[in-house]
């Protein structure tokens, strides 16, 4: 069954057809994406109020019973695996917890199957390398080499949940910091017109979660925070930390030093609103002035050949009939 299975990852013809196969699907699901991806805003939306209702409980219960327990309790298989190596003292990082927050994930849950993975993903990336070099490419390796590769992608496995972490919190920051300078505006409007700065946050939410879900989510999880913390400054220190941008920083001061102060907030506002503009559009113009490098290979590799069959292609035609 091995050698069986070996042949056919050899078969060249078996290859090509797996590859235009994957190609096909992928062709087929990025077409078909946008028609089956459902309301996300309003997903989030409402898992934004289950979390507010339930700072609301806390409080409640607090000033009754004491504290309670907000977060979703883990998986148990999670849970015991963490408890029973010790992974919390083992891989567990401080940093993670805030690199969660400001990936998304809140609670416990996210923490204890952050641990997890990084268990497992190293021994999945030693048994897959082990499996192809060893069973399936067979090749004329020394021993010693080939237990380095396996060292290698167990190395790499561990690093696997921090590189997805790292890529879902840029991703995040690249959908605030895109549709922040919106919401200051519409904000500067608010305070502008009278409201109050929790009232101001919750509209401001509604509004800009059809452009940047994240940032809509952190609104109003920092508006529930200014109704129920006793420190309204904390509220803003955990907006900038869940964040961790320079623009929402800035803000986070002015709005402290407000709230300390009593300095008035449109003036600000209105400052700060100009300067994330200026930098969402020098943020563009420096994509845009990195584009010719980035297509001179693709050109040289793509578009100059075809030009040239198309240019000389006839003029070898006649002179292929000529002869």
């Amino acid at each position: 069954m091995i050698e069986f299975i070996i042949e056919k990852l050899h078969d060249t013809r078996l290859l090509t057809m797996l590859f235009a196969a994957v190609a096909a699907g992928a062709t087929v699901i990025t077409l078909a994406m946008p028609l089956l991806a459902g309301d996300n805003l309003s997903k989030r939306m409402k898992s934004v109020a289950l979390e507010r209702e339930k700072l609301r409980q806390r409080e409640r219960e607090r000033m009754t019973r004491g504290e309670i327990s907000l977060r979703a309790s883990p998986k148990q298989y999670m849970q015991n695996a963490v408890e029973r190596f010790n992974l919390r003292k083992w891989v567990g990082q401080e940093e993670a917890r805030e690199k969660l927050l400001q990936a998304g994930y809140r609670g416990e849950a996210p923490y204890v199957a952050y641990l997890f993975f990084r268990m497992v993903t190293p021994l999945v990336s030693l048994l897959a390398a082990a499996f192809y070099l060893f069973i399936v490419l067979q090749v004329d390796w020394p021993l010693l080499m080939k237990l380095a590769v396996c060292i290698f992608a167990a190395y790499a496995g561990m690093h696997l949940p921090w590189m997805f972490l790292k890529n879902k919190i840029q991703r995040r920051q690249q959908s605030i910091r895109r549709a922040f300078p919106d919401a200051l505006d519409l904000l500067l409007i608010c305070v502008e017109s009278g409201m109050s700065i929790e009232a101001a946050f919750k509209r401001v939410s509604q509004e800009i979660g059809s452009q940047s879900v994240p940032l809509a989510e952190e609104l109003t999880l920092t508006n529930a925070e200014l109704s129920y913390l006793p420190d309204r400054r904390q509220a803003y220190d955990n907006l900038a930390k869940r964040t961790d941008l320079e623009g929402v920083k800035s803000v986070c001061v002015a709005l402290q030093q407000a709230e300390r102060y009593g300095t008035p907030l449109a003036q600000t506002l209105r400052v700060l609103a100009q300067e994330n503009r200026d930098m969402r559009m020098s943020e563009a113009e420096k994509k845009a002035a990195a584009l010719p490098p980035k297509l001179t290979v693709p050109m040289i590799l793509f578009f100059l050949p075809v030009l040239f069959v198309v240019i000389l292609g006839p003029a070898a035609i006649r002179v292929m009939s000529l002869d």
